[in-house]
């Protein structure tokens, strides 16, 4: 499958890029970014060219990768779809509930199939244990992912999107890719802040289940954890770790596009659980603004 790179920082040069390089199954035709110098110094490196015009590339592929804000990724995608380009995106799909809903109806118009990469989904052994333990009857659900972005050297601290966004649209895309496939979609959604930026959310499930994500990408050192566990009257089980790198996830969700294309078949981390990710988002963001106003009323 002929792709394009969409995307010149750390997360395409580290992780999309060379997976994309390495697949045996995909011919890397070009990246393309926003910064012409940038691109054409992260081409040479992944032995293709550089294009200077988006929709040139999107012209020239199958399929698009994209690794860019998820505040531009959307127009990009829907001109992708619009092509008639299948899509690997990435998380978050959007930054609001508009651009979520354009990207999912674009895909639909198009019929081309879509994969949004969140990264424990495509570690083999975590999505078979989500898949084995779905369809038991569940009570409720605990994800704490507590990152730490903002010391020295860290590539991602110096992301505008992140800094703005915090914990909440960072990590939170991770622990709901987690909790929604065992305890189902979400009809109630609580939130507020605490110390360092830290984002608390609850939420009501449909099959009544209960879970609570505590979400932050400022953690001291001390508390810097991912986990997450769900309780049920057989006990608690705990989701086991992804301990692959993220450049091999991605080449698993590679291979999952175009498995996906290549049976005319919808992929469970389409854009359309994307969207409903990102609906989730949305309400924790406005719930947690509403109660942080309040208190100053």
């Amino acid at each position: 499958m002929r792709f394009g790179l969409f995307g010149t920082g750390h997360w395409a040069a580290h992780t999309q890029g060379p997976a994309l390089a390495a697949h045996p199954d995909v011919d890397l035709i070009g990246v393309w970014g926003r910064d012409p110098a940038k691109a054409a110094a992260l081409a040479r490196d992944l032995g293709t060219r550089s294009f200077p015009q988006s929709d040139v590339l999107i012209g020239a592929v199958d399929a698009v990768s994209v690794a860019l804000p998820p505040a531009v990724q959307p127009g990009l995608a829907i001109r992708a779809a619009e092509a008639g380009r299948h899509l690997l995106l990435d998380k978050p799909l959007a930054l609001d509930l508009a651009a979520a809903d354009a990207v999912v109806e674009a895909v639909d118009r198009a019929g081309v199939s879509s994969v949004v990469f969140f990264t424990a989904r495509f570690t083999e052994h975590v999505a078979t244990f989500l898949r084995d333990v779905a369809d038991r009857s569940w009570e409720g659900g605990r994800s704490t992912h507590s990152g730490s972005i903002f010391g020295s050297g860290n590539p991602y601290g110096s992301s505008p999107w992140r800094r703005e966004k915090g914990g909440l649209w960072d990590v939170g895309p991770h622990a709901l890719a987690l909790v929604l496939p065992v305890l189902g979609p979400v009809r109630d959604v609580a939130a507020m802040t605490g110390p360092r930026a830290t984002t608390h959310v609850l939420l009501r499930h449909e099959s009544g289940a209960v879970s609570h994500l505590t979400l932050t990408v400022d953690a001291p050192a001390a508390l810097v954890g991912f986990h997450t566990e769900f309780a049920g009257t057989d006990g608690i089980v705990v989701v086991p770790r992804s301990d692959v790198p993220a450049v091999t996830a991605f080449g698993f969700a590679i291979d999952e596009l175009i498995a996906a294309v290549a049976a005319g078949r919808d992929h469970p981390c389409d854009v359309r659980f994307g969207r409903e990710v990102v609906a989730v988002l949305v309400r924790a963001e406005e719930d947690a603004a509403w109660r942080a106003a309040a208190e100053h009323r």
